[in-house]
């Protein structure tokens, strides 16, 4: 049954029947899902479960091979591509491998976040001359970073850097919030901050949807869980009631490989 307007103004993210086709390859198979604003959602499951792909649906970097994805009540790829543009600003995107500019100051990379509000000559001038600096000192104060303000990018460690994306994301001020495997390159302790991070950043009802590799922190962080095996969803449910069982299964831990 199609969803009416107003359901689907009700949710931040929503995916109907979706199919997503690499050539031959299905990466995710008629595969629906809502997320209603605030939630704090986690997809699990093993690599090449179409956890990337779903991401990159939701911020308008790929399309669908059928079916319609939704963003804050609109339908992304019906839209114009002004109007696109428009609703993209209100999605942030962590990724896993940072997508910096490292032979850039961590200034540059943090007014990045301002791109899409910011006119073309205010970008252009903030390269020469640096723009509302002391919005980037006080995210990066928050993430223990105001000391590395004018540092080269390239020269921050893995985890100093995954942070510096964070605050870009976090002056772009989004509705929506997806992270790619924001943990991976950090040890246990800095993966727990940055959890802390982005739920903090998903404060008033911005909605969270990070896809995760460790268990553990999709159930201490997040309401709730969904499982993705080979392009389609295994289980939805509240973090709290996954039990062993539902993990065996997703990771077919019991499958043995030629």
């Amino acid at each position: 049954m199609a969803k009416s307007a107003t359901d689907a103004a009700a949710e931040a993210l929503a995916l109907e029947n979706v199919t997503c086709r690499f050539g031959s390859v299905v990466a995710l198979d008629c595969v629906s899902l809502a997320i209603a604003p605030g939630e704090r959602v986690a997809l699990v499951g093993p690599s090449g479960a179409g956890k990337s792909t779903l991401l990159k649906l939701f911020n308008g970097s790929i399309s669908p091979s059928s079916g319609q994805v939704s963003v804050l009540g609109q339908s992304l790829y019906r839209l114009s591509g002004r109007r696109r543009r428009q609703l993209q600003r209100q999605i942030g995107m962590v990724y896993q491998q940072h997508q910096l500019v490292s032979n850039l100051s961590v200034i540059h990379n943090v007014n990045a976040g301002h791109l899409g509000r910011w006119p073309l000559w205010k970008a252009l001038w903030s390269l020469v001359w640096p723009q509302q600096v002391d919005v980037a000192r006080q995210v990066l104060e928050q993430l223990g970073l105001a000391d590395k303000l004018h540092a080269r990018t390239e020269r921050l460690s893995g985890g100093q850097q995954q942070r510096v994306a964070l605050a870009r994301v976090m002056v772009q001020n989004p509705k929506v919030v997806l992270a790619d495997e924001p943990v991976a390159s950090v040890d246990p302790a800095r993966a727990d901050d940055m959890m802390q991070q982005l739920c903090a950043l998903t404060q008033r009802r911005r909605t969270l949807l990070v896809s995760l590799h460790t268990v553990r922190l999709a159930k201490a962080y997040c309401d709730r869980i969904v499982g993705l095996r080979r392009g389609h969803i295994v289980f939805d449910v509240p973090a709290a009631s996954i039990d062993d069982q539902q993990l065996t299964e997703l990771y077919n831990l019991c499958e043995t490989t030629a």
